[in-house]
């Protein structure tokens, strides 16, 4: 299972962390990462690794977003900076397993607003 937290409501140019706490391993998953669905939108990726530790970036992301993980934690981050409102969304995270199975966090919701 999936916990993500850390949304909220922030200023733009502002900044936000999120978390997704797993409740076992992350090794187990082959690949981790953020996706966000804004309203009537359909859902997409943000960010993304590999077990291999490779990353991707929708080009929305690149440069402000930094995915990451704590091993020992169990935990994936979105670090959000230079937030615009264009990224008010509820941010999904996902894992797929090896055998390809995709596990989702409820969502947190993030709005960028002044």
């Amino acid at each position: 299972q999936l916990q993500a937290s850390g949304g909220g409501l922030v200023q733009p140019g502002g900044s936000l962390k999120l978390s997704c706490a797993a409740s076992g391993s992350i090794f187990v998953f082959n690949v981790m990462g953020w996706y966000r669905q804004a309203p009537g939108k359909q859902r997409e990726l943000v960010a993304a690794f590999n077990r291999g530790g490779s990353t991707t970036y929708a080009s929305s992301a690149k440069g402000r977003f930094t995915i990451s993980r704590d091993n020992a934690k169990n935990t994936m981050y979105l670090q959000m900076n230079s937030l615009k409102p264009e990224d008010t969304a509820v941010y999904y995270c996902s894992a797929d397993s090896i055998t390809g199975q995709r596990y989702w966090g409820q969502g947190t919701e993030v709005t960028v607003s002044s």
